[in-house]
């Protein structure tokens, strides 16, 4: 398999892997931070496939796709903290349907579970990528952010490089289970953020009635 075969993200996952071995498959998974459509799902496994070959080392690509998450995470965490708190308010209060309250909330929130949400946050599909923002916007300390992200990134890549390097030519077969289950996500997301839509509507509905 070479990149010529394929096209896509696949084609272009395995271009990168074949010109800087595992190193390339690092830099693919930071860009799939900083672009979540990237599926890390699909880079993973192919990257196990690909050690399973013997075309890098097994420990090359669990640290350098790990590396990787890192590199992603940060770059994302600085954009938080560059945005910082006030623009983000500011941000959100020109927003249909947010109240600064609701920012206000979110912040009190990941206050208090903030590290359970950056780690565990690294094993769900889509948030991977997103979590880093509030955590830059909160300034959560380095050394802290640094550690749970390394923790739970390397749980997740090291399950998909592993579930890729010991299936082999049926690597494709964990994206399809894993698109599953980013559907669920997506959907319940959807139902959530139409449930919030439906409570804000009531609400001005409801005022507008008594301002008569």
């Amino acid at each position: 398999m070479n990149a010529a075969d394929l096209d896509g993200i696949t084609g272009w996952a395995i271009g990168l892997m074949e010109g800087f071995g595992a190193p390339g498959a690092g830099l693919a998974i930071a860009l799939e931070n900083l672009f979540p459509p990237l599926p890390s799902e699909v880079i993973l496994p192919l990257a196990g496939f690909t050690a399973s070959r013997g075309d890098m080392s097994l420990v090359a690509a669990l640290c350098w796709t790990t590396l990787g998450s890192v590199i992603g995470a940060l770059a994302l965490y600085w954009v938080g903290a560059l945005l910082g708190r006030e623009r983000t308010v500011a941000i959100a209060a020109r927003l249909p349907l947010v109240k600064v309250a609701d920012i206000e909330k979110a912040e009190a929130w990941f206050g208090r579970h903030g590290a359970k949400t950056v780690f565990l946050g690294r094993m769900i599909p889509l948030f991977r990528s997103l979590i880093s923002v509030p955590a830059g916007v909160e300034r959560m300390p380095m050394g802290t952010f640094l550690a749970l992200t390394l923790s739970g990134s390397l749980i997740w890549n090291t399950i998909f490089v592993m579930a890729g390097y010991l299936l082999g030519e049926s690597w494709p077969l964990v994206e399809q289970y894993v698109g599953i289950l980013s559907k669920v996500v997506v959907v319940a997301v959807v139902v959530a953020v139409a449930g919030f839509v439906a409570v804000r509507l009531r609400e001005r509905h409801g005022a507008g009635r008594h301002a008569r």
